[in-house]
């Protein structure tokens, strides 16, 4: 009998002792060392640039395509905007949320705000067909195009009630919004850099790849018709990015990303018309600067 007790004694203090070793290594083991089970928000703004893009335009009496269209995107440099409520939306910004699912990988949910705005003074070449009844302004512009090049500004004040309508305004400003879930890796590279206190300061390098639909407020002027600025989903895009992660005392960051990316719109929405609409595809290059937090629930 009393060699039971010695015996359950001595496992009592085994127990003991490692529930004490690993409550020492719980207190110098950094809060930075593991992701998994983490959550993070970030918010930020972007730059974009585009590829040339052909874009199909139909509709009742009009089939045509502006070749190789010139758009840019509509920064606003660094403002209130981009924090004041009620307005944050107007800038072009990135708002993402994800959970780390184990160290390293993380998936997300996200929208790219950005701006896509055809640029107007430009001189495209146009082909197809254009017949509207002469009671429509856009009838000036009747006539069989064969690759034939369009001042997009000739003749035109920049007024919605100018007497000579535009033959084509096109921009999504509000925005080109790419709603997206992504899959990244997070690497902790402080190490590299000699860094000790990743509780104090990190640095991550991430990648990660996307896919989503595109939810465009469109605003088009097509050959004089009714503007036309609601909000539709307009087609995908696919994405792959790489950023680095500065990461400061646990909980904060600022995250800067190259994403690159494919969009497909083939579902515009131009005027009020069921029958009116647009297609379109290109390439983007996103550079974002974003702040955040990362923590645990």
């Amino acid at each position: 009998m009393f060699f039971n007790i010695k015996g359950k004694i001595v496992i009592v203090l085994a127990i003991f002792s490692q529930f004490l070793i690993a409550q020492e290594k719980s207190k110098s083991e950094k809060y930075t060392s593991h992701n998994k089970g983490k959550f993070y928000f970030f918010w930020g703004g972007n730059r974009e640039s585009y590829t040339k893009s052909d874009i199909h335009f139909t509709g009742q009496n009009y089939d045509f395509i502006v070749h190789d269209a010139v758009a840019d995107d509509k920064p606003k440099g660094w403002h209130i905007d981009y924090i004041k409520p009620g307005s944050i939306t107007i800038p072009q910004t990135n708002f993402r949320m994800g959970y780390f699912i184990n160290d390293h990988y993380n998936i997300s949910v996200g929208l790219d705000h950005m701006k896509y705005v055809m640029r107007q003074r430009q001189i495209a070449n146009v082909s197809g067909n254009i017949n509207l009844p002469s009671t429509e302004s856009g009838s000036i512009y009747n006539g069989t195009y064969n690759n034939s090049p369009v001042n997009f500004f000739d003749n035109y004040t920049g007024l919605d009630t100018s007497p000579t309508p535009p033959f084509l305004t096109f921009e999504h400003t509000d925005g080109l919004n790419y709603i997206n879930s992504e899959f990244c890796r997070v690497d902790d590279i402080s190490k590299v850099f000699k860094i000790s206190n990743t509780d104090k300061f990190q640095l991550n390098l991430t990648e990660g790849l996307g896919l989503g639909l595109l939810y465009p407020k469109t605003n088009s002027r097509v050959l004089g018709k009714q503007r036309y600025d609601d909000f539709h989903v307009s087609g995908y895009g696919i994405s792959a990015k790489v950023g680095l992660n500065f990461t400061f005392f646990k909980y904060f960051f600022v995250q800067t990303e190259i994403k690159a990316g494919y969009i497909d719109m083939n579902d515009i929405k131009t005027t009020n018309e069921n029958t009116d609409k647009a297609s379109q595809h290109f390439l983007f290059l996103q550079r974002i600067i974003a702040f955040g937090g990362i923590f645990k629930i």
